[in-house]
């Protein structure tokens, strides 16, 4: 069984940064696609980042191009997702998810598994 676990979310002002890990279990699989999702309060739950743990290029939301990196560590299945230069508009609960059989699942919200969310919060 699958199980994802998150850490480090957090409250900063806008402009900061902070970096969510995501620590996977159960699967030796390295085809498998994990990511970061979003849901902001009173909103539906939305893609961020995905990356194939295989390779391949990442895949971001229009609205973390250029500020939020996705990054793997296969030796540890883990993923981390680097936030800079936060902004309000970016809190959220942030939830970690992997599909075991591709990225173009994931990102539409297929998922295998899915973490219990880290809540991220930024102040203007």
């Amino acid at each position: 069984q699958v199980e994802l676990v998150e850490s480090g979310g957090g409250s900063v002002q806008a402009g900061g940064s902070l970096r969510l890990s995501c620590a996977a279990s159960g699967f030796s699989d390295i085809s498998v696609c994990m990511g970061w999702f979003r849901q902001p309060p009173e909103k539906e739950r939305e893609a961020v980042a995905i990356i194939n743990l295989q390779g391949g290029s990442p895949r971001y939301a229009d609205s973390a191009k250029g500020r939020f990196t996705i990054s793997q560590d296969n030796a540890k299945n883990t993923v981390y997702l680097q936030m800079n230069d936060l902004k309000p508009d970016d809190t959220a609960v942030y939830y970690c998810a992997a599909n075991l059989f591709g990225c173009s699942r994931l990102w539409t919200g297929g998922a295998n598994a899915w973490g219990q969310g880290t809540q991220v919060t930024v102040s203007s």
